[in-house]
């Protein structure tokens, strides 16, 4: 470590201008005055250095002393991640309040991980083995749903001259020795140290071939991610967005969640932090905070560390990716890092672009979603970081550069509509302005795993939808009675898609998370009851005839009336229509 002491020359908010020697490097950590607060370096020239602080500089004098650590931004890595609550710089918000109370002291630096908590290690490697980075060398039980897989860290090989027992161990106990080609011994602990800016190493991308499955009609079935994708949820204030990103934490069928809170209101936080140590997992019924981590950087918090965050929650996902786990990470939001971004750009008297923003907000949100990706980790093994993030555009304006940078670099986008959340329709996607790229590269998954009629199904209720919205467009214009029986049916059935498919309940306990299965047998019970229809209404049946049946209304309700383990009732619906339009005919 670099012990040389620069001083402070000027503050000016989170960015403090350090002086006194030529010894720091671009994005090195420091510790800036008396109380030792964290910042990386953002800038260097000769006269003087630039620091960015991620905590309150309030107090701070110039002439007080800065401290290099000769090091990146690193964070630790190890278990006792799962389960818990950090802050913007993976400091542990439960260790914090202990030591300071409801607020974040200043310089506190607690380490991530629980020094003294011994985990129960089995050791997966003997004397003289060769190992390469990203072998597995130790495991041990995280959660009861995780086992946490040590694997040899990037740069360091070689032939393992020492292993400990199986036994109970701290993160920093020395587990394996290796001794590489020149004689170097490194030893390998539970722990290990990433820089957050650098993504982690990987043996090869590969395609995408799977979907994340939500239990979310809309999202699964018209507008799907893959797993290792990257998708959007643009929307402005009440539209639902942070109730949308808890759904897909809730119920999304990864391995590992990690919900990052970038800015957002300490309220949100708080109702995130409640319902998720309170929800069981669907599938192991035990509580979901076992599979999850949350990162809580508050719209109160220091703006630069906002972000930090999103690097830190972006390292953590990759962790638990190269161990060969799916890992989801839901951004909310990255539009309040990137006003961080630009409060900092500010600061530092940068030449502003569009809306006040840095020039390099477009690199930056690419560097961001380029780290999502299917992948074969160095280890042999397959995993997958897939990101959904947040964008809070001012007054719904989708044309704002957030927005329109996210679009260039995700596949999938999900539009919320004020008007829908208004209207109590969640998930408030717009289901006109909302796409996914990745419906072409899932086709065979849903073939093999759901039918080989799915996207047949899908196709047709997302045209008939797309029928509905240029109708309308007539309806506002001249009155719904013009039009003739056949487009009025349209309407009729795209109302039982609207309100008995895409419109969920996430309070009911059938509605809120749906089996592909049972969306793909309502898929069929519509279409089939449209088509029905259709035919009679061809053959010179009134309309009104066919809706006094009741089956329109019925088919709204068959969401409540079939529970999920009970899909065979479908069966049902379709014999109903049949005798029901066979008796009209």
């Amino acid at each position: 470590m670099n012990q040389t002491h620069y001083t402070i020359h000027g503050i000016n908010g989170p960015v403090v201008k350090v002086t006194g020697g030529k010894g720091l490097a671009m994005m090195d950590m420091v510790s800036v005055g008396e109380e030792g607060l964290i910042g990386e370096v953002v800038s260097v020239d000769r006269s003087a250095t630039t620091v960015q602080v991620y905590e309150d500089t309030a107090g701070l004098k110039p002439g007080q002393p800065v401290v290099s650590q000769g090091a990146p931004m690193a964070i630790t890595l190890g278990p006792g991640m799962l389960t818990n609550i950090f802050d913007g710089i993976a400091r542990p918000l439960k260790v914090i309040e202990a030591e300071s109370g409801p607020f974040i002291g200043r310089g506190l630096n607690i380490p991530s991980l629980d020094q003294e908590k011994t985990w129960d290690v089995t050791l997966h490697v003997k004397a003289g083995d060769v190992l390469a980075p990203g072998a597995l060398y130790a495991s041990c039980p995280e959660t009861p749903l995780i086992v946490h897989r040590c694997l040899v860290p990037t740069g360091v090989s070689g032939r393992v001259t020492k292993v400990a027992p199986a036994g109970a161990y701290r993160v920093s106990d020395t587990l394996v020795e290796l001794t590489d080609d020149h004689g170097q011994i490194h030893p390998l602990a539970l722990a290990q140290r990433w820089p957050i800016r650098t993504p982690r190493p990987i043996a090869q991308r590969l395609p995408i071939d799977r979907p994340l499955v939500t239990g979310q009609r809309i999202i699964d079935t018209l507008f799907p991610i893959g797993k290792g994708g990257a998708a959007a949820i643009p929307g402005p204030f009440g539209a639902g967005k942070t109730m949308t990103q808890h759904q897909l934490a809730k119920w999304s069928d990864a391995d590992i969640i990690v919900y990052l809170g970038c800015g957002e209101r300490g309220n949100e936080m708080t109702q995130a932090l409640e319902e998720f140590s309170e929800l069981l997992d669907p599938k192991s019924q035990q509580p979901l905070m076992n599979r999850t981590i949350l990162i809580a950087n508050t719209s109160n918090m220091p703006v630069a560390a906002r972000e930090a965050s999103v690097y830190t929650g972006i390292t953590l996902a990759e962790y638990y990716r190269d161990m060969g786990y799916h890992v989801a990470i839901m951004a909310d939001s990255t539009s309040r890092w990137a006003e961080a971004l630009r409060e900092i750009s500010g600061r530092l008297e940068e030449m502003p672009a569009e809306e006040g923003f840095p020039a390099y907000l477009p690199s930056r949100l690419s560097q961001f979603y380029e780290r999502a990706g299917m992948v074969q980790t160095l280890g042999g093994s397959q995993g997958s970081v897939t990101i959904i993030g947040a964008v809070s555009p001012q007054g719904s304006d989708f044309s704002e550069p957030v927005t329109q940078n996210t679009k260039r670099f995700t596949r999938c986008f999900w539009a919320l509509d004020k008007a829908l959340a208004y209207a109590r329709h969640y998930p408030a996607i717009n289901w006109t302005s909302s796409y996914s790229e990745y419906i072409g590269d899932l086709s065979g998954w849903y073939a093999k795993n759901v039918g080989e009629d799915f996207l047949s199904c899908r196709s047709r209720v997302a045209q008939l939808l797309q029928e509905e919205s240029q109708l309308m467009e007539i309806v506002k214009l001249i009155g719904a009675d013009v039009l003739p029986d056949d487009q009025k049916l349209v309407i009729e059935t795209a109302r039982v898609i609207r309100v008995g498919f895409l419109q969920q309940n996430a309070y009911h306990q059938d509605d809120t998370y749906v089996p592909m299965e049972k969306q793909l047998k309502m898929m069929r019970v519509i279409l089939y009851l449209h088509e029905s229809a259709r035919a009679l209404v061809a053959a010179g049946v009134p309309l009104s005839r066919i809706l006094e049946t009741g089956l329109f209304d019925k088919a709204v309700k068959m969401k409540y009336d079939v529970p999920n383990s009970q899909p065979e009732r479908f069966d049902d619906y379709m014999t109903e229509i049949r005798d029901a339009m066979h008796a009209l005919a």
